[in-house]
């Protein structure tokens, strides 16, 4: 079972990678054994950062599902998720990932996300773009509230 849906996100890349759409990444999300989202790497084509192919296949099975969380889920992507897509993927909580390619083997091509892995556990202030703190006490306004808020919906 698998293979199956490896070899259509593999599909689904090269086929954005023919149709100029994006980068060579693809991913799925299969929920009893039916892909319920789909997404392909679309930053250059839609000037977005955050268009990778998993975010965009997680958004699409959470709109067809109205849940913001993928419970008995799996999710094929051609590639190891970047730190991005992998925070997104622990927010969404699906069962497992398979992937096809390493991180290794997109930094072989020019997809490097080591200098992001690294910067995480630098000190803000010192990262190669400075973290600074600002109004922190008038920031915690919006967290008591959340804090008191009776009908909130936790995740």
């Amino acid at each position: 079972m698998q293979e199956r849906f490896m070899a259509e996100a593999i599909r689904l890349s090269l086929e954005n990678v023919e149709s100029d759409g994006g980068g060579p990444f693809a991913a799925l999300v299969v929920r009893n054994g039916e892909i319920i989202g789909r997404g392909t790497n679309q930053v250059t084509k839609l000037n977005d950062p955050s268009a990778h192919a998993e975010v965009l296949a997680i958004r699409d099975a959470c709109r067809r599902l109205n849940n913001f969380q993928l419970p008995g889920c799996d999710i094929y992507t051609t590639c190891e998720p970047c730190p991005m897509c992998l925070g997104l993927i622990y927010w969404a909580r699906p069962e497992r990932v398979y992937y096809g390619n390493s991180a290794a083997d997109a930094a072989a091509i020019g997809f490097d996300d080591s200098r992001i892995y690294q910067q995480i556990s630098v000190p803000h202030a010192q990262r190669s773009i400075p973290m600074v703190q600002v109004m922190r006490e008038q920031a915690w306004g919006a967290f008591r509230a959340w804090q008191a808020k009776p009908d909130k919906v936790p995740y």
